[in-house]
């Protein structure tokens, strides 16, 4: 065991990759993880038991849709137990008003709840299915229920017109914390990529909106803004680096250091259903791949920067270079940089979205 490696804070735990979204954007892997190769009720609450043993104060339960799971209340209930802080993130759809009483009788402390749009027309377009107004009423119950809430919205070039919209609409219902992230290209969203890509216009239309709502909202709505790195000089740090602070648990029971990282198709990862979750953390191949600095090219171990950005993302690297020890592209001091100019600098080719198909 690395005596130096610090225990995780946080866990995403990935109940399912059931959702009745078909959001375009969507970074979970192209081959979801059917139903019947999920972890069942008694293998979580082992993992759950398992993260609190090791030191993971956070758990986040999300998925797909994490309200597709029938045993979501006995999970919150012993995470909770447990002395877990329990965050909810989910689309809203199911979420009656009795199923969150219970959620929260069972301890349930925070929801995110995701927003695709300003307007109804628009949002229910990008999540291929009629849910904007339930996401509404959803949001009612949360603040009535005294809950805290975020909303998340994935930003991309078919609803970037909107920002100020989506701002208003996270004002008025209620969002104690407001997400705006620019796409990250992984899983289904790299085949949308062409589609998604906001051009530099819309960026730097952004910029002023969100600088003036932070500062209108203050002490109100905390408003958090993730870059679209690709156009950035560095690339934005990763997780506090590889392996550092927090993990994912997938419906199926492997564990990811990072929720995209199965992009990496040269790693393998380890299984809760084979090895225990300290094990995988400390000592696992996979977790320990791209741990601290000895991994890096020469490019980023000698760079002032290494511990601001760490290098960048493992899996964007590995993406777009075919080898995930590779400086991030979207560095401006990356050898490769130029393909993430070529991306840029080619003209789109479509508009036309490929929705994800159910599960």
């Amino acid at each position: 065991m690395d005596l130096n490696t610090a225990a995780p804070l946080g866990m995403l735990a990935e109940l399912t990759h059931r959702c009745p979204l078909h959001c375009p954007y969507c970074s979970n892997p192209v081959e979801l993880i059917a139903r019947d190769g999920e972890l069942s009720t008694e293998e979580w609450i082992s993992v759950l038991s398992q993260a609190r043993e090791l030191g993971v104060l956070q758990v986040h339960m999300s998925g797909g849709e994490p309200l597709a799971r029938p045993d979501l209340p006995i999970l919150v209930e012993h995470a909770t137990k447990l002395g877990c802080y329990v965050n909810l993130v989910t689309s809203g759809l199911g979420l009656t008003e009795s199923r969150l009483d219970d959620l929260v009788e069972r301890g349930l402390a925070h929801v995110q709840l995701s927003v695709q749009g300003a307007t109804a027309d628009r949002a229910d377009r990008l999540a291929g299915a009629r849910a904007h107004d339930r996401k509404l009423v959803t949001a009612e119950l949360i603040t009535k229920a005294g809950l805290p809430l975020s909303v998340n919205v994935v930003l991309h070039r078919q609803n970037h017109d909107q920002l100020a919209g989506i701002i208003d609409l996270a004002e008025k219902m209620g969002a104690d914390r407001l997400e705006l992230a620019n796409t990250q290209y992984y899983g289904w969203a790299l085949r949308n990529r062409d589609a998604l890509m906001p051009t530099r216009r819309q960026l730097e239309e952004a910029e002023p909106i969100v600088r003036a709502a932070t500062d209108r909202l203050r002490g109100r709505m905390e408003i958090i803004y993730v870059v679209a790195d690709y156009y950035e000089q560095y690339p934005k740090p990763c997780m506090y680096g590889w392996g550092a602070r927090q993990l994912t648990v997938a419906p199926d029971g492997n564990v990811l250091p990072c929720p995209a990282s199965t992009a990496i198709e040269t790693l393998e990862f380890d299984n809760v259903r084979d090895k225990p979750l300290a094990w995988i953390w400390y000592e696992s191949a996979s977790f320990t791949a791209y741990r601290g600095e000895d991994w890096m090219s020469d490019t980023c171990g000698t760079c002032e920067r290494r511990a601001i950005d760490f290098g960048g993302c493992r899996c964007q690297a590995f993406q777009l270079t075919g080898d995930p020890t590779a400086t991030d592209p979207v560095c401006s001091r990356s050898p490769h940089r130029g393909v993430v100019d070529l991306i840029l600098a080619t003209p789109t080719k479509t508009d036309e979205l490929v929705m994800r198909a159910p599960r």
